[in-house]
């Protein structure tokens, strides 16, 4: 099984090419340009690289949100696009999802946070259970603070379930994502569970990761026609909400 996978959900760009358990080419990028002029030069060169025929490809794997309004609509339209013309099934992969398969098999919490502005991030809560990825919490739009007292309730939680001399593993926390650098400090003043930051190779948006777990959920059957498939921004744009409190006030 093939799979091609694009993510364009953040600040990264990022194409990769899995076949079954191999991992084929990945092109990564974390710099100044925006993803319109990186993504389709990013793909192109794999395919060249590889000596792809994308008509041998099972499915496209596409991050699907939330992140960037424009980085989502870049990455979907290309994905639509290919998918169309290919004659090829998308796999939507929640962007959080995606993230915290980065860190596979770790033990405790993986929260993903994204910078989402005005104090609040996208996230999730997952941990891996028997080598598959367990939702905890679904993805969401929150408030930061809001988050880590879930993760703090989370640790209170596990240690009231502790039966009368029994040991219970000590709940901890792996944060990764565009959001880390960004709310740092408040992280390290709000939780009060043991917590860390995933390294750099890992810690935001991998094409490869997108794959491999499209791969999961294309066996599943969660795949959907290229022409339906449309991006999870689980928050309006800046522009529609300006809009709409420039509506409120002109009714006030």
């Amino acid at each position: 099984m093939k799979i091609l996978a694009l993510d364009s959900s953040g600040i990264v760009a990022s194409v990769a090419v899995v076949e079954d358990d191999t991992l084929l080419a990945e092109y990564t990028v974390n710099y100044k340009k925006t993803h319109s002029q990186t993504l389709l030069p990013m793909l192109d060169e794999v395919v060249k690289m590889t000596e792809l025929d994308l008509g041998t490809i099972d499915a496209i794997a596409v991050a699907a949100g939330p992140g960037s309004f424009t980085g989502l609509r870049i990455g979907s339209a290309t994905a639509k696009g290919l998918g169309l013309a290919l004659d090829k099934p998308l796999v939507a992969v929640p962007t959080v999802e995606a993230l915290a398969y980065n860190l596979y098999d770790v033990k405790g919490l993986v929260c993903p946070i994204m910078d989402a502005r005005r104090s609040q991030v996208y996230t999730g809560i997952y941990r891996f259970e028997k080598h598959a990825l367990t939702v905890v919490e679904d993805q969401m739009a929150v408030p930061v603070t809001e988050l880590l007292e879930r993760l703090n309730e989370l640790g209170e939680k596990k240690s009231g379930e502790k039966e009368l001399g029994e040991k219970e593993p000590v709940v901890s926390v792996t944060f990764l994502g565009d959001g880390v650098p960004v709310f740092r400090d408040v992280i390290a003043r709000t939780l009060k569970i043991p917590y860390s930051f995933a390294p750099a190779h890992v810690n935001k948006q991998r094409a490869a990761a997108v794959a491999s777990l499209g791969m999961v959920y294309y066996k599943e059957g969660r795949i959907e026609n290229a022409r339906d498939h449309n991006p999870e921004y689980l928050r309006v744009s800046q522009a529609e909400r300006e809009r709409a409190e420039r509506e409120a006030g002109k009714r006030s």
